[in-house]
């Protein structure tokens, strides 16, 4: 896991640091293509980092299969994410930012599965990286 102190302290950085797709969805707000992310169906044990600084922020027993094509989650680690207002393209939305780089990760609805809170933590999966259990 990075260190805080240890993180890009420019943007330039943050390129270098990334592939094309994660500094355009973690440094820029993009979205990934639906249904693109290895993690979409991967069932491995473990847990789910931030891809830009190696932040815990899933846990893999709760992910789901949500059917929307981005790799789904119904919480988060405790101190792991922030979440803030987003009025991008027209709407009113809750985007999830990992609390140690800012890194955008996705975002939050209240569609998810009742039965575990109804929240659904809807994320890119480039911006994740699997620490597997299994490996």
């Amino acid at each position: 896991m990075t260190d805080v102190r240890d993180l890009p302290q420019n943007e330039e950085a943050w390129r270098e640091r990334l592939t094309p797709e994660q500094y355009a969805v973690l440094r820029r707000q993009a979205t990934e293509r639906p249904f693109s992310s290895p993690y979409l169906t991967d069932k491995r044990d473990g847990t789910f980092r931030c891809a830009g600084c190696g932040n815990p922020l899933f846990e893999s027993g709760t992910k789901f299969e949500s059917g929307t094509g981005w790799p789904s989650f119904t919480e988060a680690i405790p101190g792991a994410i922030r979440t803030v207002e987003d009025r991008s393209h027209g709407m009113v939305r809750t985007e999830v930012q990992c609390a140690r780089c800012g890194g955008h990760l996705g975002h939050l609805f209240p569609d998810g599965p009742r039965e575990a809170g109804g929240l659904r933590y809807c994320m890119n999966g480039c911006a994740l990286d699997l620490a597997s259990s299994e490996e």
